[in-house]
Protein backbone atom coordinates (compact mmCIF):
# COMPACT_ATOMS: atom_id res chain seq x y z
CA UNK A 1 0.00 0.00 0.00
CA UNK A 2 1.63 3.64 -1.18
CA UNK A 3 1.29 6.48 1.43
CA UNK A 4 -0.86 8.00 -1.18
CA UNK A 5 -3.45 5.97 0.58
CA UNK A 6 -2.76 5.66 4.05
CA UNK A 7 -5.66 4.50 5.64
CA UNK A 8 -7.44 7.22 7.95
CA UNK A 9 -6.78 5.27 11.36
CA UNK A 10 -2.69 5.79 10.83
CA UNK A 11 -3.06 9.61 10.58
CA UNK A 12 -3.32 10.15 14.18
CA UNK A 13 -0.83 8.02 14.58
CA UNK A 14 1.60 9.74 12.22
CA UNK A 15 0.41 13.24 13.32
CA UNK A 16 1.20 12.62 16.96
CA UNK A 17 4.17 11.45 15.91
CA UNK A 18 4.98 14.93 14.08
CA UNK A 19 4.16 16.86 17.15
CA UNK A 20 6.38 14.53 19.54
CA UNK A 21 9.48 15.78 17.14
CA UNK A 22 7.99 19.54 16.76
CA UNK A 23 8.05 19.71 20.31
CA UNK A 24 11.62 19.31 19.92
CA UNK A 25 12.15 22.80 18.89
CA UNK A 26 10.16 25.05 21.87
CA UNK A 27 12.09 27.13 22.67
CA UNK A 28 14.91 27.43 19.81
CA UNK A 29 12.75 28.29 16.79
CA UNK A 30 11.61 31.89 17.58
CA UNK A 31 10.36 33.94 15.74
CA UNK A 32 9.16 31.01 13.78
CA UNK A 33 6.45 28.28 15.50
CA UNK A 34 8.16 25.25 16.17
CA UNK A 35 6.74 22.86 13.11
CA UNK A 36 7.16 18.98 12.70
CA UNK A 37 7.03 17.14 9.35
CA UNK A 38 6.58 13.67 8.54
CA UNK A 39 7.21 12.24 4.81
CA UNK A 40 5.73 9.05 5.16
CA UNK A 41 5.50 6.51 2.35
CA UNK A 42 4.62 2.81 2.35
CA UNK A 43 3.94 2.82 6.11
CA UNK A 44 7.65 3.91 6.81
CA UNK A 45 9.25 7.52 7.56
CA UNK A 46 11.50 8.63 4.59
CA UNK A 47 11.78 12.25 5.96
CA UNK A 48 11.58 13.90 9.07
CA UNK A 49 12.32 17.66 10.07
CA UNK A 50 11.19 20.41 12.71
CA UNK A 51 11.77 23.97 12.33
CA UNK A 52 15.38 25.11 12.57
CA UNK A 53 16.97 26.74 15.63
CA UNK A 54 16.16 30.68 14.83
CA UNK A 55 13.50 29.69 12.46
CA UNK A 56 14.90 28.68 9.36
CA UNK A 57 14.72 26.07 7.31
CA UNK A 58 11.65 25.37 7.79
CA UNK A 59 10.45 21.58 9.28
CA UNK A 60 8.81 20.78 5.74
CA UNK A 61 12.25 21.18 3.60
CA UNK A 62 14.06 20.03 5.82
CA UNK A 63 11.60 16.65 5.72
CA UNK A 64 11.74 17.08 2.15
CA UNK A 65 15.24 17.06 1.60
CA UNK A 66 15.65 14.12 3.95
CA UNK A 67 12.70 12.30 1.71
CA UNK A 68 14.54 12.81 -2.01
CA UNK A 69 12.76 11.01 -4.41
CA UNK A 70 10.86 9.19 -1.66
CA UNK A 71 8.48 12.02 -1.41
CA UNK A 72 6.90 11.34 -4.66
CA UNK A 73 3.60 9.67 -4.09
CA UNK A 74 3.82 9.97 -0.36
CA UNK A 75 2.09 11.93 2.80
CA UNK A 76 3.14 14.73 4.23
CA UNK A 77 2.20 15.04 7.80
CA UNK A 78 2.83 18.40 9.19
CA UNK A 79 1.71 20.30 12.62
CA UNK A 80 1.11 23.99 10.51
CA UNK A 81 -0.26 25.16 7.81
CA UNK A 82 2.78 24.98 5.14
CA UNK A 83 3.52 28.88 4.51
CA UNK A 84 2.49 30.19 0.72
CA UNK A 85 4.42 33.71 1.13
CA UNK A 86 7.74 34.89 -0.59
CA UNK A 87 9.57 35.80 2.35
CA UNK A 88 13.63 34.62 2.91
CA UNK A 89 12.87 31.59 1.32
CA UNK A 90 10.40 30.33 -1.42
CA UNK A 91 6.94 28.67 -0.10
CA UNK A 92 6.92 25.46 1.83
CA UNK A 93 3.99 24.66 0.04
CA UNK A 94 5.75 25.30 -3.65
CA UNK A 95 8.43 23.04 -2.53
CA UNK A 96 5.58 20.12 -1.84
CA UNK A 97 4.16 20.68 -5.04
CA UNK A 98 7.54 20.00 -6.49
CA UNK A 99 8.51 16.99 -4.78
CA UNK A 100 5.15 15.55 -6.03
CA UNK A 101 3.63 14.99 -2.09
CA UNK A 102 0.52 13.37 -2.78
CA UNK A 103 -1.14 13.97 0.08
CA UNK A 104 -0.61 16.78 3.08
CA UNK A 105 -2.44 15.90 6.71
CA UNK A 106 -1.98 19.49 8.10
CA UNK A 107 -3.07 19.95 11.72
CA UNK A 108 -3.91 23.34 12.14
CA UNK A 109 -4.63 26.65 10.21
CA UNK A 110 -2.03 29.34 10.54
CA UNK A 111 -3.43 32.80 11.79
CA UNK A 112 -0.35 34.41 10.32
CA UNK A 113 -2.59 36.78 7.67
CA UNK A 114 0.30 36.23 4.84
CA UNK A 115 -0.96 32.57 5.21
CA UNK A 116 -4.53 32.30 6.50
CA UNK A 117 -5.71 29.07 4.75
CA UNK A 118 -3.91 30.02 1.14
CA UNK A 119 -0.66 27.26 2.00
CA UNK A 120 -3.60 24.98 2.33
CA UNK A 121 -5.85 25.82 -0.85
CA UNK A 122 -2.56 26.21 -2.98
CA UNK A 123 -2.04 22.46 -2.26
CA UNK A 124 -5.59 21.81 -3.07
CA UNK A 125 -5.07 24.01 -6.29
CA UNK A 126 -2.25 21.73 -7.03
CA UNK A 127 -4.18 18.36 -6.97
CA UNK A 128 -2.78 17.08 -3.51
CA UNK A 129 -5.33 15.58 -1.38
CA UNK A 130 -5.02 17.90 1.86
CA UNK A 131 -6.71 16.57 4.96
CA UNK A 132 -7.27 19.58 7.65
CA UNK A 133 -7.96 19.11 11.87
CA UNK A 134 -5.87 16.04 12.71
CA UNK A 135 -4.14 16.64 15.64
CA UNK A 136 -5.74 19.91 15.91
CA UNK A 137 -6.22 20.82 19.84
CA UNK A 138 -2.37 19.09 20.69
CA UNK A 139 -1.23 21.53 17.33
CA UNK A 140 -2.84 25.07 19.20
CA UNK A 141 -1.55 24.24 22.60
CA UNK A 142 1.98 23.46 21.03
CA UNK A 143 1.96 26.67 18.64
CA UNK A 144 0.35 28.96 20.98
CA UNK A 145 3.13 31.30 21.33
CA UNK A 146 3.36 31.85 17.52
CA UNK A 147 -0.94 32.33 17.80
CA UNK A 148 -0.82 34.65 20.66
CA UNK A 149 1.83 36.79 18.57
CA UNK A 150 -0.02 36.78 15.69
CA UNK A 151 -3.64 37.84 17.21
CA UNK A 152 -2.68 39.63 20.41
CA UNK A 153 0.93 41.09 19.95
CA UNK A 154 1.84 38.87 23.09
CA UNK A 155 3.71 36.14 23.39
CA UNK A 156 2.22 33.07 25.12
CA UNK A 157 3.11 33.36 29.21
CA UNK A 158 3.89 30.56 31.63
CA UNK A 159 3.65 31.40 34.74
CA UNK A 160 5.38 29.34 37.74
CA UNK A 161 4.68 29.41 41.25
CA UNK A 162 6.35 27.19 44.10
CA UNK A 163 4.19 26.95 47.10
CA UNK A 164 4.63 25.72 50.91
CA UNK A 165 1.50 23.43 51.71
CA UNK A 166 0.39 26.44 53.50
CA UNK A 167 -0.05 28.77 50.17
CA UNK A 168 3.50 30.87 50.67
CA UNK A 169 5.97 31.66 48.24
CA UNK A 170 8.39 33.13 50.77
CA UNK A 171 8.55 33.98 54.64
CA UNK A 172 8.84 37.35 55.75
CA UNK A 173 11.51 40.16 54.68
CA UNK A 174 14.18 38.47 57.28
CA UNK A 175 14.01 35.23 56.24
CA UNK A 176 16.28 33.46 54.24
CA UNK A 177 15.11 32.47 50.42
CA UNK A 178 13.08 29.40 50.82
CA UNK A 179 14.08 26.30 48.83
CA UNK A 180 10.30 25.19 48.49
CA UNK A 181 10.33 22.15 46.13
CA UNK A 182 12.79 18.65 45.83
CA UNK A 183 15.08 17.50 43.32
CA UNK A 184 12.37 16.20 41.26
CA UNK A 185 10.25 19.12 40.39
CA UNK A 186 13.47 21.13 40.10
CA UNK A 187 14.31 19.57 37.36
CA UNK A 188 11.22 19.80 35.74
CA UNK A 189 11.62 23.35 36.04
CA UNK A 190 14.75 23.35 34.36
CA UNK A 191 13.21 21.33 31.24
CA UNK A 192 10.14 24.06 31.24
CA UNK A 193 12.82 27.08 30.88
CA UNK A 194 14.10 24.94 28.38
CA UNK A 195 11.22 25.24 26.25
CA UNK A 196 10.47 28.88 26.06
CA UNK A 197 12.18 31.49 24.64
CA UNK A 198 12.34 34.21 27.84
CA UNK A 199 12.59 33.76 31.08
CA UNK A 200 11.19 36.42 32.81
CA UNK A 201 11.05 37.59 36.56
CA UNK A 202 10.36 41.24 38.55
CA UNK A 203 12.53 43.79 39.89
CA UNK A 204 11.84 42.36 43.54
CA UNK A 205 12.94 38.86 42.90
CA UNK A 206 16.01 39.47 40.80
CA UNK A 207 17.01 41.79 44.59
CA UNK A 208 15.91 39.09 46.97
CA UNK A 209 16.64 36.08 45.54
CA UNK A 210 19.60 37.43 43.05
CA UNK A 211 18.95 34.13 40.50
CA UNK A 212 20.67 33.14 37.54
CA UNK A 213 18.09 32.15 35.53
CA UNK A 214 19.49 30.18 32.83
CA UNK A 215 19.31 26.36 32.08
CA UNK A 216 21.08 23.91 33.45
CA UNK A 217 20.90 20.52 31.71
CA UNK A 218 23.14 18.39 30.50
CA UNK A 219 24.46 18.65 26.90
CA UNK A 220 25.10 22.16 24.15
CA UNK A 221 23.77 25.10 26.93
CA UNK A 222 20.55 26.82 25.61
CA UNK A 223 20.13 30.66 26.45
CA UNK A 224 16.92 31.98 26.45
CA UNK A 225 16.33 35.95 26.83
CA UNK A 226 16.52 36.19 30.78
CA UNK A 227 14.05 38.82 31.45
CA UNK A 228 13.86 41.33 33.95
CA UNK A 229 10.93 43.77 34.60
CA UNK A 230 12.33 46.57 36.23
CA UNK A 231 10.69 49.62 36.67
CA UNK A 232 13.17 51.93 38.14
CA UNK A 233 16.28 50.16 37.21
CA UNK A 234 17.48 48.67 40.62
CA UNK A 235 18.62 45.42 39.39
CA UNK A 236 22.32 45.98 41.14
CA UNK A 237 25.42 45.74 38.78
CA UNK A 238 26.71 43.57 40.93
CA UNK A 239 23.91 41.01 40.60
CA UNK A 240 24.40 37.47 39.19
CA UNK A 241 22.15 38.43 36.55
CA UNK A 242 24.12 41.33 35.34
CA UNK A 243 27.66 40.02 35.99
CA UNK A 244 26.26 37.20 33.79
CA UNK A 245 24.78 39.48 30.98
CA UNK A 246 27.98 39.13 28.34
CA UNK A 247 27.60 36.08 28.20
CA UNK A 248 23.83 35.24 28.87
CA UNK A 249 21.25 37.37 26.92
CA UNK A 250 19.42 39.52 29.52
CA UNK A 251 16.93 42.77 28.98
CA UNK A 252 15.68 44.77 31.83
CA UNK A 253 12.67 46.54 30.40
CA UNK A 254 11.94 49.84 32.83
CA UNK A 255 10.05 52.92 32.29
CA UNK A 256 10.45 55.90 30.98
CA UNK A 257 11.38 57.90 33.88
CA UNK A 258 14.48 55.64 35.26
CA UNK A 259 17.34 57.01 35.74
CA UNK A 260 19.75 57.36 32.70
CA UNK A 261 22.87 56.75 34.63
CA UNK A 262 21.55 53.60 36.26
CA UNK A 263 20.85 52.76 32.49
CA UNK A 264 24.59 53.13 31.46
CA UNK A 265 25.74 51.21 34.28
CA UNK A 266 23.73 48.11 33.24
CA UNK A 267 24.08 48.51 29.67
CA UNK A 268 28.03 48.60 30.39
CA UNK A 269 28.23 44.91 32.49
CA UNK A 270 26.13 43.92 29.03
CA UNK A 271 22.51 43.82 30.04
CA UNK A 272 19.91 45.32 27.24
CA UNK A 273 17.84 48.06 28.37
CA UNK A 274 14.46 48.87 27.23
CA UNK A 275 12.27 51.70 27.96
CA UNK A 276 8.38 50.47 27.98
CA UNK A 277 5.27 53.09 29.01
CA UNK A 278 4.70 52.50 32.30
CA UNK A 279 1.21 52.90 34.78
CA UNK A 280 2.20 54.91 37.65
CA UNK A 281 3.32 53.92 41.29
CA UNK A 282 6.16 52.01 40.38
CA UNK A 283 4.56 49.81 38.07
CA UNK A 284 5.43 49.03 34.07
CA UNK A 285 2.33 47.86 31.52
CA UNK A 286 2.53 44.71 31.72
CA UNK A 287 0.52 44.47 27.98
CA UNK A 288 3.52 46.85 26.82
CA UNK A 289 6.40 45.11 28.09
CA UNK A 290 4.77 41.53 26.75
CA UNK A 291 4.24 43.85 22.98
CA UNK A 292 7.72 44.69 23.62
CA UNK A 293 9.06 41.19 23.69
CA UNK A 294 7.22 40.17 20.75
CA UNK A 295 8.35 42.33 18.84
CA UNK A 296 11.58 41.13 19.64
CA UNK A 297 10.43 37.88 18.21
CA UNK A 298 9.77 36.09 21.92
CA UNK A 299 6.93 33.79 21.49
CA UNK A 300 7.39 31.79 24.63
CA UNK A 301 8.11 33.65 27.89
CA UNK A 302 8.31 31.64 31.16
CA UNK A 303 7.44 33.96 34.07
CA UNK A 304 9.24 32.87 37.14
CA UNK A 305 8.70 36.58 38.53
CA UNK A 306 7.73 35.83 42.17
CA UNK A 307 3.81 37.07 43.73
CA UNK A 308 3.13 40.33 42.78
CA UNK A 309 3.65 40.08 39.09
CA UNK A 310 2.53 36.28 38.93
CA UNK A 311 -0.71 37.39 40.56
CA UNK A 312 -1.07 41.04 38.11
CA UNK A 313 -0.12 38.78 35.40
CA UNK A 314 -3.23 36.67 35.83
CA UNK A 315 -5.62 39.71 37.23
CA UNK A 316 -4.74 41.51 33.89
CA UNK A 317 -5.81 38.16 31.98
CA UNK A 318 -1.91 37.80 30.85
CA UNK A 319 -1.29 34.37 31.89
CA UNK A 320 -2.19 31.38 29.10
CA UNK A 321 -1.15 28.81 31.74
CA UNK A 322 -0.15 28.20 35.12
CA UNK A 323 1.85 25.54 37.16
CA UNK A 324 1.97 25.46 40.70
CA UNK A 325 3.65 23.52 42.76
CA UNK A 326 2.77 22.43 45.85
CA UNK A 327 5.11 21.19 48.64
CA UNK A 328 4.26 18.82 51.55
CA UNK A 329 5.56 20.88 54.22
CA UNK A 330 4.04 23.96 55.56
CA UNK A 331 6.20 26.90 56.52
CA UNK A 332 4.22 27.24 59.85
CA UNK A 333 4.31 31.34 60.15
CA UNK A 334 2.91 33.87 58.50
CA UNK A 335 4.67 34.50 54.88
CA UNK A 336 4.57 35.91 51.23
CA UNK A 337 1.16 34.17 49.52
CA UNK A 338 2.22 32.62 46.30
CA UNK A 339 -0.60 34.60 45.06
CA UNK A 340 -3.18 36.67 46.13
CA UNK A 341 -6.56 36.19 46.42
CA UNK A 342 -7.95 37.56 43.66
CA UNK A 343 -5.63 35.27 41.98
CA UNK A 344 -6.37 31.81 43.37
CA UNK A 345 -10.26 33.00 42.76
CA UNK A 346 -9.20 33.47 38.61
CA UNK A 347 -7.94 29.98 38.49
CA UNK A 348 -10.66 28.34 40.61
CA UNK A 349 -13.81 30.14 37.77
CA UNK A 350 -13.64 27.40 35.62
CA UNK A 351 -14.92 30.09 32.63
CA UNK A 352 -11.40 31.42 32.57
CA UNK A 353 -9.15 28.50 33.40
CA UNK A 354 -9.53 24.63 33.25
CA UNK A 355 -7.05 22.60 35.48
CA UNK A 356 -5.70 20.34 32.68
CA UNK A 357 -3.41 18.04 35.11
CA UNK A 358 -2.36 16.90 38.29
CA UNK A 359 0.99 15.18 38.66
CA UNK A 360 3.32 14.12 41.53
CA UNK A 361 6.93 15.01 41.17
CA UNK A 362 7.29 13.12 44.61
CA UNK A 363 7.17 15.15 46.79
CA UNK A 364 6.02 18.25 45.26
CA UNK A 365 2.67 18.15 43.28
CA UNK A 366 1.73 20.24 39.89
CA UNK A 367 -1.68 21.54 39.43
CA UNK A 368 -1.39 23.06 35.65
CA UNK A 369 -3.73 25.38 34.43
CA UNK A 370 -4.54 26.66 30.89
CA UNK A 371 -6.79 29.81 29.81
CA UNK A 372 -10.04 28.97 28.21
CA UNK A 373 -10.30 31.09 25.51
CA UNK A 374 -7.82 34.16 24.66
CA UNK A 375 -9.57 36.99 23.45
CA UNK A 376 -8.95 38.17 19.86
CA UNK A 377 -7.02 41.50 19.48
Amino acid sequence: MSAGNVIPEDDARWMNAALALGRRGLGRAAPNPSVGALVVADGRVVGRGVTHPGGRPHAERLALAEAGAAAAGATLYVTLEPCSHHGVTPPCAEAIVEARVARVVSALEDPDPRVAGRGHALLQHAGIETVVGIGAHAAHRDHLGHIQRVRLGRPMVTLKIARTADGYAAGDAYDARLAITGEIANTRVQVLRSMHDAIMVGAGTALTDDPLLTVRLPGAPMKPLRVVLDSGLRLEPSSRLSATAKDWPTLALTGQSAPEHREATLRARGVDVLRVSDVGAGRLDLKAALAALAERGVTRVFSEGGPQLGSSLIREDLVDEVLLFTAPKPLGRPGLPALDPAAMRALGDSARFSITEISLYEPDVLRRWERRQAPRR
